[in-house]
């Protein structure tokens, strides 16, 4: 794979939104292929620490050989939705400077048939960001009900043909089950036709399906709460997301940690208490230059807050 396909989103952004300090403390709840987290520990001395989790064993595999000679750098395989329990066996409770989450898909990921993520190459109907635990995408397809389905193509996907592409899965696994990411592309597209231009009619439905499977909007909102506890008062949080729904969800958390009276979101306030966090800045998008090196990054879109007392 080339450099850009590695580059990482953001990356001078995400420093300066860090507001790192050599000697702090640093999560990276999304490890990747490390592109974030290289930058960040070239900015420590070896009073910093630099810890970071990811789902995938590939992700983790990758960040034990990068890091192999930091002895200031600690991966675990995990999701961020655990963030307190790993922060607690790292001995770092309460004292992360800042916590990064670059969320959505790698592009190692994108680009690897075998993980099933995308349609522009054909391979297993997977989708799991580990691969060893879990449902695939072709287990739940084969089994999940019509109105399922057809919520998550609509809730997840946004996708307003979802009851059609729905029904017309289920009548076709009733001859044969969907394996591959490309009988799946195909049974859309003859479904819904080709309606938009430069955009696959399949590209909702993978992402709902992707998003439903890793549970990722469910462990985003506990992500975002534990990152918020562990941060030190004045640690920053930096979350990059990728579609409208990741965002919404950042956004209003984000609004309602820095609303006083708010402890944790869905818990009713309480007017004596200060709040959370401190937006900092508006948000964050890509820049043309970037843009033209990287045009996966098109749909990022960058939030900032700030832990107070």
């Amino acid at each position: 794979m080339s450099n850009d396909q590695h580059q990482p989103v953001l990356l001078e952004e995400v420093l300066e939104g860090l507001k790192i300090r050599a000697d702090g403390n640093y999560l990276d709840g999304t490890f990747g292929r490390g592109g974030h987290s290289r930058a960040i520990a070239d900015c420590l001395s070896g009073e910093g620490c630099l810890v970071a989790l990811d789902k995938d064993p590939e992700a983790i595999a990758a960040g034990l050989g990068m890091f192999k000679a930091n002895p200031c750098f600690r991966i675990t395989q995990g999701s961020f939705a655990d963030m307190e329990r790993h922060v607690r066996d790292w001995g770092l409770e309460g004292n992360l400077d800042g916590v990064l989450l670059d969320l959505g898909v790698s592009s190692p990921q994108l680009d690897n048939p075998e993980r099933g993520f995308s349609f522009m190459g054909d391979g297993p109907l997977d989708m799991r960001m580990n691969p060893l635990q879990g449902v695939s995408a072709a287990e739940w397809l084969a089994e999940a009900p019509e109105r399922e389905i057809s919520r998550v193509f609509w809730e997840y996907g946004e996708e307003r043909h979802a009851r059609r592409i729905a029904r017309s899965i289920v009548m076709a696994r009733q001859q044969r089950q969907m394996e591959t990411t490309g009988q799946l592309a195909k049974l859309i597209e003859e479904t819904i036709g080709r309606r938009e231009p430069k955009k696959h009619p399949a590209t909702r439905c993978f992402q709902a399906i992707r998003i439903h499977i890793n549970n990722e909007l469910a462990d985003l909102a506990q992500g975002l709460d534990a990152a918020i506890t562990e941060l030190r008062p004045g640690g920053r949080l930096v979350v990059i997301s990728f579609h409208s729904l990741e965002d919404r969800l950042v956004k209003r958390t984000f609004r309602e940690a820095a609303r006083p009276g708010k402890v944790r979101r869905n818990l009713p306030e309480h007017p004596d208490l200060k709040p959370r966090l401190r937006l900092v800045g508006k948000a964050i998008r890509p820049s043309s230059s970037e843009l033209s090196a990287n045009p996966r990054a098109r749909s990022a879109i960058m939030r900032i807050a700030e832990k107070l007392a």
